[in-house]
């Protein structure tokens, strides 16, 4: 499925396939459409997929990329665990966990970057740069320096520390704003006409998303070519949830899946939840937001692809629903200790989530739950600060039975 040209997803304007990300005609974004596929026995193509390199770059026929590129920091191909323990908490039979904190910069960042910074050298760049909240920006930073390419990321001044240092050791040109994302997606937004750079998530963005869709191809390759019933994601802008849900398409499409699309359901924090608002109050558009929330990987006040992650989640009889911090908190815990993974505010928000929905009923027990964990929790240290206890002993036999004893009593 080579690609074929930009098109919007509002009024289908095509435009070539260049730096562009918005309509000139009525405004609305850009995605790749590509030429229709030859027709192609499934099973010879699912041979081809299971052949290639083990990085999103198995899928490169269905990326907008004339070719996977060389000496690339590896990104994909991460681990899908079925997380039994997890699911017997909650009542369910079969939940599984995409982590994809195994990435190399530990989030799924690391896809999307891999295919614009891909599609920027086909395209002649030589800088890279971003608006981000953290994630993208270690993604950014990292990709770049392993490709050699001049980099500039911006971010908001009141970013997580560990972020800010994940991201300045790779010798990028760190930009801290005082502002929220927002802010700062308008200040790109501006100098992206100004300079000749690309921005992965602004003129790069139709190539950006398309990354994304790597997450439901390896879901469904590592469950055997076969789809899960329900999707938990979290929300920021919308994309990562509707490209999710466009991989799963396409290859229902082509024949390498059989089935319709899973239930969609969409995580999002209570104090930045301008899509999880819009789906409850039964609107078709999001109503921007001042975020305020645990939660800065998700905290997007005016999502870019809400409306059409409102679309999917009504049409596939799914739902957007948001948690508290404390409920957030709750579902890092939650995770960590059914499975053993450590995950990032964002992650807690899906967990939190999942087990909402599960409380409520809305999920049958008899299905097959896939929730995607986008990032590591090392990235939000402070998040689990103070949730738990530290034993104070000496160091003699004495303490410790002192100590443990206390514990049963208080316990």
């Amino acid at each position: 499925m080579p690609p074929e040209s930009l098109r919007c997803k509002e009024c289908q304007t095509t435009y070539a396939l260049e730096a562009r990300y918005v309509c000139e005609r009525c405004f609305g974004p850009l995605e790749v459409a590509y030429a229709p596929r030859a027709q192609v026995d499934p099973a010879e193509l699912r041979r081809r997929i299971q052949a290639g390199p083990h990085s999103l770059w198995r899928y490169g026929d269905f990326l907008p990329v004339q070719t996977a590129p060389k000496g690339a920091l590896p990104a994909g191909w991460t681990p899908l665990l079925r997380a039994d323990r997890l699911a017997e908490q909650l009542g369910l039979r079969e939940v599984w966990i995409k982590n994809d904190a195994a990435n190399p910069t530990h989030s799924f960042k690391d896809r999307v970057v891999s295919v614009a910074l891909a599609r920027a050298r086909e395209l002649g760049f030589e800088t890279v740069a971003c608006a981000s909240t953290g994630n993208l920006a270690n993604a950014v930073a990292a990709h770049a320096a392993a490709a050699g390419l001049e980099s500039y990321v911006f971010v908001p001044a009141d970013l997580e520390e560990q972020k800010i240092l994940a991201t300045g050791v790779y010798g990028t040109n760190l930009v801290a704003v005082r502002g929220n994302y927002d802010d700062v997606n308008r200040l790109c937004t501006e100098l992206s006409s100004e300079h000749d750079w690309a921005f992965v998530n602004i003129n790069m963005r139709p190539y950006y998303s398309e990354g994304s869709k790597t997450l439901a191809f390896e879901t469904a390759e590592q469950l055997g070519f076969e789809l899960p019933d329900r999707v938990v994601c979290p929300i920021a802008s919308g994309s990562l949830f509707t490209k999710i849900a466009r991989g799963f398409a396409e290859w229902i499409e082509l024949g390498l899946l059989e089935g319709e699309l899973p239930t969609f359901n969409g995580a999002q924090a209570n104090g930045c939840s301008p899509v999880a608002s819009a789906f409850a109050q039964g609107r078709d558009f999001c109503q921007p937001v001042k975020p305020d929330t645990i939660a800065k990987s998700l905290a997007i006040g005016n999502p870019a692809d809400g409306p059409y992650a409102l679309d999917l989640a009504r049409s596939t009889g799914g739902s957007v629903e948001s948690v508290s911090d404390e409920e957030i908190r709750a579902g890092i815990r939650l995770l960590a200790q059914s499975t053993g993974i450590f995950t990032e505010t964002a992650g807690g928000v899906t967990v939190a989530v999942l087990r909402k929905l599960a409380q409520r009923g809305d999920i049958d027990p008899s299905e097959r739950v896939v929730a995607y964990i986008t990032g590591e929790g090392l990235k939000t240290l402070d998040s689990v600060r103070g949730t738990f206890e530290t034993w104070q002993i000496e160091p003699s036999l004495e303490s410790f039975e002192a100590a443990r004893e206390q514990l049963v009593v208080a316990a």
